[in-house]
Formats: structure tokens, sequence, C-alpha cells
């Protein structure tokens, strides 16, 4: 949950202002179940009359009621009053004092209500001659017999019968009943409305601005996740595999960028509707508050089970998207070679199991959540049922009225669903974090090849190489890969090396643009260590042709200038000449222009090699490095391609790798490999002699008498 939030402190601002966009939301949430009970109560049951003071009063009936009050309640009754003509109207007052009006003369209103519903007991108060003491003590003893039914029947009761000799008040001093229920109404149905409309105008704001907090969390993760990947040396991408990295800069995030518009939409929202629905609760005074805890209670059991049963699950579902990932990778990358083998049943078992485990997983986590959602119902359902029979018994007694118990259910409906959120959200975080912690993961681990805090901007004069006592192991490995590697290249001389496959040829020239760090000893070029240059300096002055040769969907134009972008088009003509790439390119309709399709598919493998070499010719870099980079090339085309290379970039530093002893036949100095160590050095002829490793590597490739051995022989 914490990495969560961490993503989104950039955006924090934002989440700022969804957070008081969800208070207001919450706010109009929770009005309108007041409302619909103020309908139901005052609408409909009192006619559209909110308090039991009349709008009008005759005269006689106000001074009725002013014989049924005290010294203190009169004072408030008359004040509240102005007279015209034979009517009293009701000043204007706040809500606030016409509240407090209804407590204070809730019981002489009963009293009037009373009195007028008993012609005779109305006939009695009314006649003359009744004496002032006769009347104070039938005055007391009523208003003792309305407190005992307030404490018997609830005050909710009592004022419903205030409330309808108010109606008889307004009616008898010629005010439409009718008309004021009708205004009312209305009133309070435009008041939902707005509310309503002001929510909805809310509701889509938060979501537009959640979904723009998520893109961007999904987006700088991207972007994060990116970068630290391409700065990773080779170790760290073997360390968590291609189709790994792949899972996490793509599932992974959008994972966490889903869950991140559910939080400031869900979780944000839940806490606040369940506070206020508690405190809505609690200003009903239903007494009904215990049915709420008691479901939520039940909820969040209910919940925690089903959480128990899935976490394991969800935690290895990653894992298992990262073998689906994998395998599909491996068969659409080698389908030709699965072809060729026959081997696309047992390749299609293969993705079919990973793809059962994944789908296995999923199934079982799909079948729980099916089963909360029935679950949920069944607990929401059963609030309300339970909340109805009880509160059915206080209605009866007058504890409370019809509008309060259906603005009580929804409260407890808004607060079992905010718990419900909360909990769906508790589902789904344990996914959400997986992948999180997959992602920071990846964002924390240090390339193990980096610049250095001192490193120096490095101007490259020459470009002498030179390997002094280089020893080599490979993460995790226990044996060197190469051992005691010392030899030096130079300007205008070609260096190549030579041995049998895992000798630790590629492993060599991989060490150069600092692919991977040496163990021991160093690498210099014109006397400084690699290390201590910055890696950009370093590789802008090497030209390395891989033994694949990898190129990028674009033009053969946009794949020649890669290593160079402003290169001109004389140069680019020129590299095409070198790499003996020219013929093929000419016969293209459109030239250098000419599409390249993703990894170079719609090319053969030596018109993807020359293209490789000719990218590298392009930079002019003081440092060529061709990692078996002829052998896609016929013997024709790899000689005349050798030829034009050594006139036309005789001051740079060549290291070729190479299988074939023609290769290399006419280098200045060739350095054979066996077991990660040098056991010859010197020139195809010296090595002949001195040499038993090249010796074997020659005489398997060429004829004695190619090699000039067969008079020595005789």
């Amino acid at each position: 949950m914490g990495k969560l939030f961490r993503n989104m402190a950039p955006y924090w601002k934002t989440v700022v202002v969804i957070f008081f966009l969800l208070v207001v939301q919450a706010y109009c949430d929770l009005a309108l179940p007041q409302y619909t009970s103020d309908i139901i109560d005052v609408g409909i049951i009192n006619g559209g009359v909110e308090h039991i003071l009349p709008e009008k009063i005759t005269e006689e009936s106000y001074g009725m009621v002013t014989m049924l009050m005290n010294e203190e309640e009169k004072a408030a009754w008359e004040n509240s009053y102005e007279k015209d003509g034979g009517i009293y109207s009701l000043k204007k007052l706040s809500r606030e004092d016409l509240e407090a009006l209804d407590d204070e003369l809730l019981i002489p209103m009963v009293l009037a209500y009373e009195i007028h519903g008993n012609a005779e007991a109305s006939k009695t108060v009314m006649a003359e001659g009744i004496s002032y003491e006769q009347m104070e003590e039938m005055t007391k003893q009523a208003r003792s017999s309305v407190e005992s039914m307030i404490e018997t029947t609830g005050k909710s009761t009592v004022k419903s019968m205030a409330l309808q000799y108010t109606i008889l008040c307004n009616r008898e001093a010629g005010l439409n009943g009718d008309d004021m229920q009708i205004s009312y109404l209305i009133s309070a149905g435009l008041k939902m409305l707005g509310i309503a409309l002001l929510m909805g105008i809310v509701t889509v704001l938060v979501g537009l601005l959640a979904s723009r907090v998520g893109a961007g969390v999904g987006r700088d993760l991207r972007e994060k996740v990116f970068g630290k990947v391409i700065r990773f040396s080779n170790a760290e991408i073997d360390k968590f595999s291609t189709a790994s990295l792949i899972t996490r800069s793509t599932n992974d995030i959008q994972q966490v960028q889903m869950v991140s518009t559910m939080l400031l939409r869900m979780v944000l929202f839940a806490p606040i509707m369940g506070v206020g629905g508690i405190l809505k609760v609690i200003g009903t005074g239903a007494g009904m508050g215990w049915i709420i805890a008691l479901a939520v209670m039940v909820l969040i059991g209910f919940v925690m089970l089903l959480v128990s049963i899935t976490m394991p699950k969800f935690k290895i579902m990653q894992t298992l998207v990262d073998r689906v990932n994998l395998v599909s990778r491996e068969i659409l990358t080698g389908l030709s070679v699965i072809r060729a083998f026959g081997r696309e049943k047992r390749e299609e078992e293969r993705f079919d199991e990973a793809n059962r485990e994944l789908t296995k997983t999923q199934l079982f986590t799909n079948r729980m959540m099916s089963v909360m959602m029935p679950g949920m119902m069944i607990i929401m359902n059963g609030t309300a049922i339970l909340i109805t029979w009880v509160a059915a018994k206080k209605i009866d007694m007058g504890a409370i009225q019809v509008g309060a118990m259906t603005a009580f259910i929804t409260y407890a409906m808004q607060i079992v669903m905010s718990f419900l959120m909360l909990t769906m959200m508790s589902i789904m975080l344990p996914r959400a974090g997986v992948a999180a912690e997959r992602i920071d993961e990846v964002l924390k681990t240090k390339s193990t090849i980096e610049d250095k805090k001192e490193a120096e901007t490095f101007e490259m004069e020459r470009g002498v190489v030179r390997y002094d006592h280089v020893y080599f192991t490979y993460p995790d490995a226990k044996a060197d890969v190469l051992t005691d590697i010392d030899f030096v290249a130079k300007p205008g001389e070609v260096t190549a090396i030579i041995g049998s496959t895992g000798c630790g040829k590629s492993t060599l020239v991989n060490l150069l643009p600092r692919f991977y760090d040496v163990r021991k000893g160093a690498i210099t070029i014109d006397g400084k260590d690699i290390r201590d240059m910055k890696m950009k300096d370093l590789r802008e002055n090497i030209g390395f042709v891989p033994q694949k040769g990898v190129l990028f969907s674009g033009t053969i134009t946009s794949n020649l200038k890669f290593g160079k972008h402003d290169a001109t088009e004389r140069e680019i003509e020129e590299a095409a000449e070198i790499a003996q790439a020219m013929e093929f390119i000419e016969e293209k309709k459109d030239k250098f222009d000419s599409a390249i399709a993703q990894g170079g598919s719609n090319v053969s493998g030596g018109q993807k090699q020359r293209l490789a070499i000719a990218r590298a010719i392009v930079k002019k870099p003081k440092i060529l490095v061709f990692d078996d980079s002829f052998s896609a090339l016929d013997m024709k085309t790899d000689a005349v391609l050798r030829k034009a290379l050594m006139e036309k970039v005789k001051d740079s530093t060549l290291l070729i790798v190479a299988q074939r002893i023609s290769t290399i036949i006419h280098a200045d100095r060739i350095l054979v490999l066996d077991e990660g160590r040098i056991v010859g050095m010197g020139t195809h002829e010296e090595l002949l002699k001195n040499c038993e490793v090249y010796e074997q590597i020659a005489r398997s490739q060429l004829s004695a008498k190619e090699l000039g051995l067969e008079e020595e022989e005789a």
C-alpha cells in the first residue's frame, strides 16, 4: 500500500483536490436520504408543515393556545407573532429558532389539539365564569398527561399531533393546505435535484482527475523502469530475464495504474462516507446502531476469510504470467526452428501447460470473487430486513417515524457499502502489491556497471587498446571465464581472436564497451582505464558489430544512422559500399528508404549482417569490434569486405572475432584462446609453427596445400 501511495506523491496537489471533491460528493450523497425522510414525514404525512407554529392563526385560536401556556411559553409565543387585523402571522424566524420553539411549545400545542378535538372540553375552556385557579389546575393536569404521553409513545408521535393542529390553524386562517404541501414537495424535490446534479458533476470530475493521476503514475513508472532497464548491464538483464522485464513493464504497471485510480475513487471515498454515515445515523436517534456494527463485523469476517484463502494464489499469479510470457516469446521467436524440427505439437503442449497453470490460478481467484458478491448482497439485504423489523416496533411505539426508518436504512446501506468498497479493494490490493514490489525490485536494483562519480570526459586520440592481465567471472559463476588475458591492439592493425566454441572470444570483446566489468586486471585505451571514463564517451568511440545482427524497424537509412544521427548521405553510401551492401540496396525500389521490419525479418541473414557492419562504420569510430560478424557472409563477399575495410578504416583499431581461418589469415596479430586463456599470439605463419591449437583449427578448415604446409610435410 505504501509503495502505491508513494507513486502518487508527484500528484499530491491533484490528490488533495480529489479529496475535497470526495468530501463534497459524500456530503451530497448523505444529504439525499434526509430529504427522502422529510418528504415522507413532512411532505406526505404532515401535509408540508415542518414546524408546529402555524403560519397564520385566528385570534380565537391564538387566545386559546395562550391560555394553555406558562409565562415563559407565553413570552416566546407572543414574540413569534404579529397581529394583522383578526389574524396573527408568524414572523420571519430562522430554522434554528423554529426548531427551538418546536421543543419549547410542543406541550401547549398538543393540548390545544386535544381541546380542539373535544368539543365539550373546548366549550368548558372558553366558557365565561371559569375561575383562574380552576383553569390553572386543569392545565396542570393536562400538561402532566402530555408529558407522560411523550415518555410512552415518543416525541415524534406527539409532535405529529401538534402538527395536525398547526394544519387546522393554517386552514382556519385561510391558508390552502394542499398548496402548502405541493409547495413543500416541489421545493424539496428541486433541492434533491440540485444536490444530485452537483453530485454528478463532482463524481465526473473525481473520475477524470483520478484517471489522470492513474495514467500519470503508469506513464512515470514505465519511464522509470525503461530508463533503469536501458542502463542495466548484461548481468542485471540475465538476472531478471527479458520475459520478466517485459511483464514488469507492461502487466505489472497496468495493475498498479488501475489500482491507483481505484484507490483515489474508492479507498479515499469509503472512509469519508463511512464516518459521515455514522454521524448521520447517530443524528437520527433511532437507537439501531448495533445493527450496523453487527453487519460490518460479519462483512469484515467474511472478506477476511476470502482474503486468507486467495492471498497465496495472488502471490504466485504474476510469476505464472512471467512463465506464459517467456514460453510465448520463445515459441514466436523460434517458430521457424520449431517447424523445421516438427515440434509444433510439443511446443503447443508446453504452452498449454503454462497457460493451464495460470488459468487454474485465475479461475480459483475469480471463483472466490464470485462468491464474495452474493455473500455481500446477502449481508446487505439481511441488514435491511433486520432494520425494518426493529424499526417497525419502534414506529408502533412512536419512537421514530416511517421517514426516519427509510433514512436509517439508506444510511446503513451507505456505511456497509463503504466497508464493502474497502474489502473489495483488499481483494485487489494483494495482486497490485505484488506488482508494485516487482516494479520496485527493478527500480532498486543498481547496475553493476555505472560511471564513477569522479569519471571525467575523455577524448580518445589514437585508440590503443590494452588488456592488462584481465580476469573475468560471470555473476554467480564459480570459475573464471577469462584468465590472465594480456595483449595490445593498435590503430592501423587488425587484432583477430580465434578459438573453439565457448572459449571466451565474445566475452573478451564484450568487456571493451563495458557490457561487463573485469574481475581483476584492467582494460585501458590510450593508457586510461575504461572504468575511469564516462560510458557515453567510451561507447561513442567504439563501433560494435554483435555476433547476431540486430536491426530496428524503420528504413535502411534510419538503421545506418543509428550510431550517428547527423550522418550525411555520402557517409551512409560510403559505409554501405565498404560493407558490400550497395548491391542489394540498389536492387530495392526505394533504395535507402526501403522499409526494414522489426528485427530485420524482411532481409536475409547476410544482408542483415552487412547492414550491421555498415552501421558501425558510419560512426567512424576509433575502435571497431567485429564479434564473429562475417560468419553469415559467403567467402567471396567476406574477402572483398575485409579488403575494403583495411583500405578505408586503416586508422582505426580493429578487433575481429572469427571462426574461419580465412577471415583472419592476414591479420597483424592473432590471439588463440583455449578455455579462457591465450595459448598463442602472433601472425598466421608464426602460429602454424608455434601453436598446436591454432594448427588444429587451421587443418580442420583448410587443406595443407592452402596452408602452405604440404612441402614441409613432404
